[in-house]
């Protein structure tokens, strides 16, 4: 029998690229076998039998080659969707991002589109070790003329994927491993588009901000270990661009604010939507804007220690916590 449960995150990241494909034959998948081993993660499993070898395109491991031939086919007209195996991987190829994708539209005066997707994989939490388990969306947030996705339930990654590879400018678009085999909740559903946060549980005495994996932790912690507090837990969905508007007024109401990343607190996005709401609501909020994120280290190996180094429902209570006892 068919399988007739919701379709999972990584369904919904397949079927996005093969509706997009379907629709608009510019639109390439490029990237580390992508093709007939249909990805590390099999997020594009079948799409090189179905669509073939000129638009689903396997390369060797090499990066900056990749990245650098993604940004010459937008240049040319096509629709490239450029996978990063590892998020840590981007790191080798910055040059074809920043310096080319992020900026070859202002220096043209416009005259050059980049209709392109950096598809990406992030986060802790399987014992991948210091150099596959990194969140960097707060380094290419900070780079004018990129925009960053990051979807934390699969039927917002299929949406903004999909609004993603339609995108004129270049769009880096963060999935995370460990939602792969997510389904969504039951309840209803409101599509949004980017730059929408989305309220996924409302209420009165706290704000929560999150993306990514860490939507579900800030739920579990609410589920497990916050009943008695009106957590108003908002998915930001993505940092760029950032919906100040919502996170304004669910903080005006609530008077408290935590904002939780994956990605190290230190220098990380949260500071800066903390710093942004504060700009905007000193006066009407009952104390500092918090930030919960991964220990300023290298990701560990073990187990027990990467755990304790990233953000969990233990963490998160005790945070929102320490807001109310202020």
């Amino acid at each position: 029998m068919p399988d007739e449960r919701p379709p999972r995150y990584i369904d919904g990241v397949r079927s996005a690229i093969a509706a997009e494909m379907e629709a608009d034959p510019d639109v390439v998948l490029i990237g580390v076998d992508v093709g007939e081993g249909g990805g590390v993660f099999g997020a594009t499993r079948g799409l090189h039998e179905r669509f073939g070898a000129e638009r689903v395109i396997d390369t060797p491991i090499a990066e900056a080659g990749v990245l650098g031939a993604a940004v010459g086919a937008a240049m040319a007209g096509l629709r490239p969707v450029a996978e990063i195996m590892y998020m840590d991987f981007v790191s080798v190829c910055l040059d074809p991002i920043v310096n080319q994708a992020a900026k070859l539209r202002y220096m043209t005066g416009g005259g050059a589109r980049i209709p392109l997707v950096f598809r990406t994989q992030t986060g802790g939490g399987r014992s991948s070790g210091a150099q596959h388990s990194q969140s960097l969306e707060g380094m290419l947030a900070h780079v004018p003329g990129l925009k960053v996705f990051l979807p934390s339930d699969p039927r917002d990654v299929h949406d903004l994927l999909r609004a993603a590879i339609r995108d004129d400018g270049p769009v880096v678009f963060v999935e995370n491993r460990r939602l792969y085999n997510r389904r969504p909740a039951d309840g209803p559903w409101e599509p949004l588009p980017p730059g929408r946060a989305r309220v996924v549980r409302p209420g009165d005495d706290v704000t929560v901000i999150a993306w990514g994996r860490m939507v579900e932790e800030v739920a579990r912690a609410c589920d497990e270990q916050l009943t008695d507090v009106g957590v108003e837990l908002i998915d930001l969905r993505t940092l760029v661009p950032l919906d100040l508007e919502t996170l304004e007024r669910s903080v005006r109401r609530t008077g408290r604010a935590l904002v939780v990343h994956e990605a190290t607190a230190d220098f990380g996005p949260g500071a800066e939507i903390a710093t942004r709401l504060s700009e905007r609501l000193l006066y009407e909020i009952e104390g500092p804007i918090r930030r919960l994120g991964a220990v300023a280290a290298p990701t560990p190996y073990s187990p027990p220690l990467e755990a304790l180094a990233l953000p969990g429902p233990e963490a998160i209570a005790a945070a929102v916590r320490g807001l109310l006892e202020d």
